[in-house]
């Protein structure tokens, strides 16, 4: 019997081989990595509002001075009034100031938009998981496609070899009168469907190789039956409900942007309240007039601004947040439904896979013994030639229903693991070096200078 998988070559590139190439090159993960550090720079940005801003001015001017003075005489006189104008000349003065603002209180505003940009931060990391297990249960899809496409080509390729041979003995038999044209008819018509479903077969090969290079980086070559992870797995339903509702990414992602949502209610909350401020500022002014050459001036303004009534547009945000955060906890419950149906569909495939490979396996040997009994059988004109296309025809689709049921087995073994949220590299155990979303964090949630970003984690980004 034609194997459904092909065995191993020394150069063979594994599952593991071509997940672990995707985790690194694959870039939609890698813009979604940097979506994340993107993120982070929120709880920067935040934490920002509650440190002093600090401002340098400078000044340098031209003046040229005239003013004009009048003597007045007495009405009555018969003299009018004289007046005479004095040049004042000419000055330059320049000086420079610099200033500081310290917010003292902002009615919680700053605290809840840091916590906020903390919860949208875990929330992204969480999203990030969702996307690499996307990624890699993709990748792992792509990889037993081409795997599937390229058993049933060689099942097709074989096929067509038999029924051409079948062609050839029919029409051998028709020239010494034992067959009758009806029945070279019908080995041409089967031959000519065969070369079709190759075709079919060729392009469905064609396209899974392309999307395995779009997922993983390069084109397959020698792949090979990827192994069960089936020891990874729950052992029952109940237990793959519970760690889905705990560890997949969607509720989490989910359960984070609604934590987040209601610290910026909080935080919109805040601008109802008063803010409290303290402003320095140091001023120095020189060559103001020919008699004053130098000036200095030191400020300090505490702040009391109370908000009265603000046109009714923060009540409003206010309301609208607070809209948002009951959407956002509609959607927590949307997630763990969506989880739910996802791992029930997962067990489900996956226990009927299981019969359905018992079931294509028996099939295989029944039709290959079915198939050898037929040709015999026709050889002493027991059989018809149509007998033995049908029996031929009965022993390929097993065949290739048993391949298929092999490449839905694994499918649905990573789909289950998927779908409780394990699916990525570092529980897969990859040969590869992780992400680490909380290197670029720590990086930069508390960084006062610079516009340079820091390096990526990874180098291949």
């Amino acid at each position: 019997m034609l194997l459904a998988f092909p065995v191993s070559p020394v150069s063979a590139e594994t599952l593991r081989d071509a997940l672990a190439n995707a985790y690194v090159v694959n870039p939609t993960l890698n813009a979604q990595r940097a979506a994340l550090r993107a993120t982070d720079e929120d709880v920067s940005i935040a934490k920002s509002g509650m440190r002093p801003q600090v401002f340098g001015g400078a000044y340098k001017s031209y003046l040229n001075q005239n003013s004009t003075t009048g003597v007045g005489v007495g009405i009555g006189t018969g003299t009018g009034g004289v007046s005479t104008l004095t040049g004042d000349g000419v000055t330059r003065p320049y000086g420079y100031s610099i200033t500081l603002s310290q917010p003292l209180f902002q009615g919680f505003q700053n605290l809840n938009a840091v916590r906020n940009a903390k919860s949208t931060v875990q929330a992204e990391r969480e999203y990030l998981r969702y996307v690499e297990q996307q990624v890699l249960l993709q990748s792992a899809t792509a990889y037993v496609d081409v795997v599937q496409n390229e058993a049933v080509v060689r099942l097709r390729e074989n096929n067509v070899k038999v029924l051409a041979e079948q062609l050839k003995q029919t029409q051998d038999r028709f020239e010494v009168g034992e067959v009758t044209r009806t029945d070279v008819a019908q080995a041409e018509a089967r031959h000519a469907d065969a070369l079709s479903e190759l075709s079919i077969a060729q392009a469905d090969l064609k396209q899974s190789r392309a999307t395995y290079e779009q997922l993983i980086g390069h084109p397959p070559s020698n792949l090979i039956k990827p192994p069960s992870i089936l020891h990874l797995l729950p052992t029952s339903l109940s237990e793959a409900m519970t760690l889905g509702d705990g560890e997949n990414p969607q509720i989490l992602t989910s359960v984070y942007q609604e934590e987040a949502s209601e610290y910026y209610v909080n935080q919109l909350t805040g601008g109802l309240l008063p803010e409290v401020s303290i402003e320095a500022g140091y001023e120095k002014d020189f060559g103001l007039s020919s008699s004053i050459t130098d000036q200095e001036a030191t400020t300090v303004t505490g702040r009391v601004t109370v908000p009265l009534y603000q046109g009714g547009g923060v009540a409003a945000q206010v309301r609208q947040a607070k809209e948002q955060n009951h959407q956002f906890k509609k959607q927590v419950e949307e997630a763990r439904l969506a989880v739910h149906s996802d791992v029930i569909s997962s067990w489900g495939v996956l226990q009927s896979t299981t019969a359905q490979i018992r079931s294509a396996e028996s099939a295989v040997r029944a039709n290959k013994i079915a198939l050898a009994g037929v040709r015999e059988e026709a050889q002493v004109g027991q059989r018809t030639t149509l007998d033995v296309l049908n029996a031929q025809l009965e022993y390929l689709q097993s065949q290739i229903s048993l391949v298929e049921a092999l490449r839905d087995r694994v499918v649905a073994e990573y789909s289950l693991y998927s779908s409780i949220g394990r699916m990525d590299a570092q529980t897969l155990g990859l040969n590869v070096p992780y992400y680490d979303p909380f290197e670029h964090y720590d990086t930069v949630k508390n960084k006062w200078f610079g516009l340079r970003p820091p390096s990526p984690p990874m180098a291949d980004e």
